[in-house]
């Protein structure tokens, strides 16, 4: 390669060149120990006294160019490598999540009823047709079970309409005192709409000793609601029934917003249904072998949704399922 085929193949190179490793190559290529520039400086003694000078010169003049591009190169791929990052750009707020309203609200309540002795306990959601009802005193035949629609997996087996299956479970793997709450998901063939929802939490209690009186659930539920609801809060017992039950009751709760005056929430009658409650049946205990003459005790349930929905003033339980940003901010 003369000098004339080398400048040729140097500007090929500084051409090509675009990144730190082909820089590299470069100088190694030309000014390295074994590089071409040096491999030419070696070869001038061999030439005439004119054409050492000129050739002189030339590679010299290369020499400069070579390491001029270096040098020009490195500062401009340095730049670029460096990551674009402004230090006094203020940070992105850190957003961090939060309980969901419904884990809150079960916390709350799971609180409140362990601190008066009750153990917290759960059971399968998809159930069998004989724990969902015939074991709760719920034949197939029964009218009830036209207000608990249910899904069903198998002709026997169903997701469950309430968390009363987990009572009879617990009933026939235990001998009393059993003093449980039950929560968890239920299914049911609802509509979802402002007070519907196909799938909802329901929490059920059950407390069974011997001396259990229809006095220790009004108690027990007296307590509840106002721990939950605030210490001003007045309950009072509604004559009603249910399969599992006898007898049976309807409770209801001051109007935490009108304080009994009346209003929309309400209905203007000061009152607000919560939960359902009564005594346990005998032909319940039969069915779990519990002696029903020595043996008595309540049961009560009712929904979580229901609950947060009057404490915290929600009017839509679908919003508890719809992943709104700036609902669930609110719980944070």
């Amino acid at each position: 390669m003369d000098l004339k085929e080398l400048k040729i193949s140097l500007e090929e190179d500084i051409k090509s060149c675009s990144n730190l490793e082909d820089l590299e190559k470069i100088r190694v290529k030309y000014l390295g120990r074994k590089g071409l520039i040096k491999e030419y400086f070696k070869k001038l003694k061999d030439f005439s006294s004119d054409e050492r000078k000129s050739a002189g010169k030339t590679l010299n003049e290369l020499q400069e160019r070579i390491k001029s591009f270096i040098e020009e190169k490195s500062k401009e791929f340095e730049e670029k490598r460096k990551p674009s990052i402004d230090l006094f750009i203020p940070g992105r707020k850190s957003e961090t999540g939060s309980l969901h309203p419904i884990s809150i609200v079960l916390k709350e309540i799971e609180e409140i009823f362990t601190g008066m002795g009750f153990e917290v306990v759960s059971g399968p959601e998809m159930e069998s047709d004989y724990h969902n009802f015939e074991a709760l005193n719920i034949s197939k035949e029964h009218p009830t079970r036209d207000e608990q629609a249910s899904f069903f997996v198998e002709e026997e087996l169903i997701l469950r309409t309430h968390t009363s299956p987990v009572q009879i479970r617990v009933m026939k793997s235990r001998k009393p005192p059993v003093r449980i709450i039950a929560p968890g998901k239920v299914y049911r063939v609802d509509p979802f709409d402002p007070s519907h929802s196909p799938v909802f939490h329901q929490l059920e209690g059950l407390y069974v000793d011997e001396g259990v009186s229809f006095a220790e659930l009004k108690g027990t539920l007296e307590i509840f609601a106002k721990e939950f609801f605030g210490a001003d809060t007045e309950i009072k017992f509604l004559p009603s029934y249910f399969p599992f039950t006898e007898p049976s009751a309807e409770v209801a709760i001051s109007c935490a917003i009108c304080k009994r005056k009346g209003c929309s929430t309400c209905g203007y009658t000061g009152w607000l249904e919560v939960l359902g409650c009564g005594m346990v049946h005998p032909r319940v205990f039969e069915n779990v072998g519990y002696n029903t003459e020595k043996y008595t005790g309540y049961a009560f349930g009712f929904g979580i949704e229901r609950m947060a929905m009057i404490k915290y003033r929600i009017p839509d339980i679908r919003l508890f399922y719809e992943n709104e940003i700036d609902f669930l901010e609110i719980f944070k």
